[in-house]
């Protein structure tokens, strides 16, 4: 098989699902091109199921994985700067503990570096599946082109951050993933854009994304609220957007975040996942 020089970034803590983690792994090993590193930041200690589950891909695939260990819990955009640094290639595939890749998504995004080297990030868009991946429930596109994303981006994420890849150095030049609660990648993207670098998302989905009762759980209530109108005012004055957008997306993401659980879970189902 094929071994592209792309790093594998996935950030690890104790509250993930030990089988969820297998089958996330099982999908990268299961790639019609293989990346020559992956690079597992563990955020925190973890389970000892999480462990086995490392130990055994370690042990199988030897010579491949890179473990960061860190001594307690830092949150995502802490965890996922250390692990940036830490990737010995310069384009780095980013991907969830609990979400399965599809065969070619590898392959397909690493086309697109080599026959655009202009791009700086290239994502997809994903279904969105509960219990089983045959059981589709809904599916996010995204903008294709950089003059969309842009436009996008003012009001709403332009990538669906489990399937991005980008230049390491591109994400360095604007300051890499910093500790913004929920908002880790969008304001990351914020900055990369509103610095000039150009992005793409393939039209299709390449990511099987896990949904469910536990997301929606975590999108919502006074804290993600909170966290949220932070994330989107340092959206704002990073300079992606004006005042009358960051006015709307703050009003929709009060109103959804405060919502009962099982009407959020409709409204982003039904409304917000195209």
């Amino acid at each position: 098989m094929e071994t592209v020089d792309v790093s594998l970034l996935i950030s690890i803590y104790m509250k993930e699902k030990a089988e969820y983690l297998k089958q996330c792994l099982d999908s990268v090993f299961n790639q019609t091109v293989k990346v020559k590193e992956i690079v597992l930041v563990l955020d925190g200690p973890i389970t000892k199921e999480l462990e086995e589950v490392v130990d055994h891909f370690i042990s199988t695939y030897q010579n491949i994985f890179r473990v960061i260990p860190l001594e307690t819990n830092q949150g995502l955009g802490t965890a996922l700067a250390e692990g940036v640094k830490r990737c010995k290639y310069s384009l780095i595939a980013r991907m969830d503990s609990d979400d399965i890749m599809k065969v070619s998504r590898i392959e397909k995004q690493y086309e697109e570096f080599i026959n655009h080297p202009e791009l700086s990030i290239v994502g997809s868009n994903i279904d969105e599946f509960t219990d089983s991946v045959q059981n589709i429930i809904s599916r996010r596109i995204v903008p294709e082109n950089n003059v969309e994303i842009c436009e996008f981006s003012k009001k709403r994420n332009p990538f669906n951050h489990m399937t991005v890849m980008f230049k390491k150095d591109d994400i360095l030049s604007v300051g890499n993933y910093q500790p913004m609660n929920g908002f880790e990648d969008y304001y990351l993207w914020a900055r990369l854009l509103r610095a000039g670098y150009i992005g793409k998302n393939i039209q299709e989905s390449l990511v099987l994304a896990r949904a469910g009762k536990d997301m929606y759980t975590r999108r919502g209530g006074k804290k993600y609220f909170i966290s949220g109108i932070k994330g989107r005012y340092a959206i704002y004055k990073a300079g992606l957007g004006s005042i009358w957008d960051f006015s709307l997306s703050s009003i929709a993401h009060m109103v959804v975040s405060l919502l009962p659980n099982k009407l959020r879970g409709k409204i982003y189902e039904r409304k917000l996942r195209g």
